[in-house]
This record gives structure tokens, sequence and C-alpha cells, in this order.
């Protein structure tokens, strides 16, 4: 179905593997009463087919790129083509968990996308994020200390990212649109350790001991969010 085709500029020149990412370290985030997922911005569909690999388990999904939705649709139970928004044919309060594995960034008003999701959650629903986050170490390093700001394929300066965010402006997002966290863990600590940045994590080593949460922080490049409705029996 095509309730919305537009997509957000640039996606085209993506690289092929953009779409393929199965994502599997977000797997252990899904609580173990979920029935019906929904996987928004689905990609080719290889997260949700994970998903139904692991769990019996009824996944959909929304995704902008039309090729790639083709080929979700071949591995998910139901597919739409189109951004995720309030005008997307989707069943209100039918879904156990709704998923934005690093899709939040993308999006024009990433707090109206959370509300409509409440929406289409079963009161005691969740919602399940990846987002990347603005305060990496290595990419602070590059910005702060390089001067550097370039913009890239995919990463937390992906050229398609209209948001950034920093572990304490999610907890804002999530609080604004009325949910609480129920875990909020960071993910590939240390990540990208190419020889050319080898000394720029040992430089954050120095001080990356302290018992100071800020810092520590630094050391992800992405935080998982698990999120329920604030007014949830």
């Amino acid at each position: 179905m095509k309730p919305n085709s537009d997509k957000p500029p640039g996606y085209e020149a993506k690289p092929a593997d953009y779409f393929e990412l199965a994502r599997e370290e977000m797997l252990a985030f899904l609580p173990p009463h979920c029935r019906r997922v929904l996987d928004v911005g689905c990609s080719k569909g290889n997260f949700g087919k994970l998903l139904k690999q692991t769990r019996n388990l009824e996944v959909w999904g929304v995704e902008p790129v039309a090729a790639a939705a083709a080929e979700a649709a071949t591995k998910l139970d139901r597919v739409i083509e189109g951004v995720f928004n309030a005008e997307t044919d989707l069943p209100p309060e039918s879904f156990d968990a709704i998923f934005f594995n690093d899709v939040l960034e993308h999006l024009f008003d990433p707090a109206a996308a959370l509300r409509h999701a409440r929406t289409l959650l079963k009161p005691d629903g969740v919602i399940i994020a990846s987002i990347p986050n603005f305060r990496h170490f290595q990419t602070l390093w590059k910005i702060a200390v390089l001067g550097e700001w370039r913009y890239q394929d995919c990463g937390i300066l992906d050229a398609t990212h209209l948001r950034f965010f920093t572990r304490k402006s999610i907890l804002e997002l999530f609080a604004e649109t009325q949910f609480t966290i129920q875990k909020l863990e960071g993910l590939k600590p240390f990540f990208s350790m190419h020889p050319s940045y080898t000394q720029v994590w040992k430089i954050y080593r120095l001080f990356g001991w302290l018992p100071v949460t800020r810092i520590q922080e630094m050391r992800f490049l992405q935080f998982a969010v698990v999120a329920g409705k604030q007014n949830a029996k």
C-alpha cells in the first residue's frame, strides 16, 4: 500500500548495503509477551525476518524506499510503502512493540512520530529505538579538535540525518511525548577502532574511567531505548 510515497531526500544515493542491516543487537530489547510488532523504516526487512525466525511473531513494516519495501514484503507479514505518519494505514492500539532502529534522527518531527506511535500501541506496548549518540567521543574529536564536519553515507553524521541526539535529549524527547523509559543502554562502545583513531580512544581512556555518566556515555555509538506509555496500567 502507498498512503504516502514521499520520502526524505538523499536516499537514492545510499549504498546498496545501507538497507541490508539486520540489527541483531536489538533483538534482546523485545519483551517476551510481544506477538505483533511494527518495524518503522524496515529497509529490506532483514531485522523483521530475524524477529520472525527467533520469536513467534507477526511483523509489519513501514518503508519509504520503494525497492526496499518491495523486498521487505517478501519477508514480513505486511509492508506499507511510505513515510510513517498519521496518514499511514495502520490499526490503532494493535501493536505490542514498535521499533525505530536508527529512524527518529531521519524524521522532520520525531516527537510527532512518537505521538502517532502511541496511538498504535496496545496499553502495555512499548517503543524500542536505536538512536545515534552525537556525543560519541570520536565524532566530538573530529568536530571540536580537528574542526571537521563531513557528512557521510551512514553513521552519526549521515547526510540524511535531520536531527541529532544526546542521552539527555533522548530522555527529554520521550518525556515530552508521554513515555516512561524502561531501559536506556549504550550500544557499540569504542566503535570503529580504525588505526587512525587508536590514539583518539587512548586519549578518551585517560579520563573515561571517571565515574561521571556524561563522560562514560561518550564511548557509545548509539543508545537503545525501551519506553512504555506513561498512563499504562
